[in-house]
């Protein structure tokens, strides 16, 4: 039988509102008694109602997650990161999909606003007015993503071009193509901003393919194009075009890295199993999850301060098989 308010205020020898008082507002209660009440929950085992805690504090228990495809194996990370955090801070964590469709984030963050205590977006892809337009909904984080005066996590996408161009130019590749995500994500902004800056100061040919959605086809389709460019090396979007591409060059006889080198980002799961094993720009997936839920929490603590917030953190590069030196030729 489920141990109930009532046991813990007869173990407690407390009426039944100081057990509610004393868990959902202690700084109410005082701390002899906060101590008796706290000991005796615990002792029985007591797990208080998320339904009637709300009707006290106002608080539901709950975090919204928006993530525009939980079929890309980027964020299923992010998801367990968050997931990991919440369960510490005694939250559930609800998981919305929009399906690369800007205007269905909109609906969804609406939608959520009434059912949890603050929404985590991840790399969302509507516009910035549009974003300012429902953050008064409820408290509001960004996830790899960057918009003025909203509190934000992101990660460091030209530091990641930074390392991935070292590698290249090692290598001895001076012509480098790069196959780009789609045009309303920030992450590829940015990863372009970073690509040209620093192949200019590395005296790199910098060749845009593209804009392809960030799927297996993508890279598929845009193989053809990567080998019309006459490139040595090619940096796609993420890990899942990376694969498309290694696909469509195995298919065309194409031999990587022999004949061209191929750098991916994320370092999803499968880039450490493809053949070859693709070199990638790894990006912290769980902790930009656990990095969301910390955030969110001091934004709803001190929503005042909200617009101050922009953590950011770091990538690292794995080198595996799928680059090499540049062909002789």
């Amino acid at each position: 039988m489920a141990v109930t308010i009532r046991d813990v205020a007869r173990a407690a020898q407390v009426s039944a509102s100081t057990v509610c008082r004393a868990l959902a507002t202690p700084e109410l209660v005082r701390p002899a008694t906060r101590e008796r009440v706290q000991r005796a929950a615990e002792e029985l085992g007591y797990r208080p109602n998320r339904a009637a805690r709300s009707l006290i504090t106002g608080r539901t228990g709950n975090f919204g997650l928006i993530v525009p495809d939980l079929a890309n194996p980027f964020f299923p990370g992010v998801v367990k990161g968050m997931q990991a955090r919440a369960r510490e801070a005694d939250h559930a964590v609800f998981i919305a999909d929009t399906d690369e469709d800007a205007a269905v984030e909109a609906d969804l963050v609406r939608a959520l606003a009434k059912q949890v205590d603050g929404i985590v977006l991840c790399s969302p892809r509507m516009s910035e007015d549009d974003l300012r337009s429902v953050t008064g909904e409820t408290p509001l984080v960004l996830l790899a993503r960057r918009v003025a005066r909203l509190p934000s996590v992101t990660i460091d996408n030209v530091g990641g071009m930074r390392q991935a161009i070292a590698h290249l130019t090692a290598l001895g590749h001076r012509r480098v193509a790069y196959v780009a995500g789609p045009r309303n994500a920030w992450s590829n902004r940015e990863r372009l901003r970073g690509l040209r800056a620093v192949t200019a100061d590395a005296e790199v040919e910098l060749v845009e393919i593209g804009n392809f959605m960030p799927q297996f086809e993508g890279g598929v389709a845009a193989a053809d194009l990567v080998l019309a460019a006459a490139v040595t090396a090619v940096i796609a979007y993420n890990d899942v075009v990376a694969l498309g591409l290694l696909s469509r060059f195995s298919a065309r006889g194409v031999r990587v890295p022999g004949d061209i080198s191929v750098v991916g980002c994320d370092d999803i799961a499968l880039s450490a199993m493809s053949n070859p094993s693709l070199t990638t720009v790894a990006l912290p997936k769980e902790q930009l999850g656990r990095a969301g839920v910390d955030l969110l929490q001091q934004v709803m603590e001190q929503p005042a301060r909200a617009a101050a917030h922009r953590w950011e953190l770091a990538t690292h590069l794995m080198v595996r098989g799928s680059t090499g030196p540049a062909p002789a030729s």
